[in-house]
């Protein structure tokens, strides 16, 4: 009997890209979104594998918050794990910040350079 048959849940795991593999315009075009640079924002003042998905304060739902995450994802921006039932993030800072030096700096300024 499958795991899922058995009455339990299955996802399956987030793929990653490497920041290496991303090109400036994927990198730009993910961090173009205000709901992505908000999940960035708090990511970067967060320590690794404590935020969950469902603990960002985002005005949109459950399906939109997974394709910003897919996006993010892509981007190379960040890298999620499941830990029991909650899907856990953390900001790839220091690979993303190897591909594309001082991008997040700006990103994260916070002198309301929106």
């Amino acid at each position: 009997m499958s795991k899922q048959a058995a009455g339990g849940s299955h996802r399956v795991a987030p793929v990653h890209t490497d920041p290496e593999d991303v090109s400036v315009l994927t990198a730009l075009s993910a961090l173009a979104d205000p709901v992505r640079i908000q999940l960035i924002r708090e990511l970067a003042v967060s320590a690794d594998w404590t935020r969950s998905c469902g603990s960002f304060d985002v005005p949109v739902g459950k399906a939109a918050l997974s394709h910003h995450f897919s996006v993010l994802r892509g981007a190379g921006l960040v890298e999620q794990r499941d830990q029991g039932p909650k899907r856990v993030n953390r900001l790839r800072r220091e690979e993303f910040d190897a591909r594309f030096p001082g991008l997040l700096d700006l990103l994260l300024r916070s002198d309301g350079a929106d």
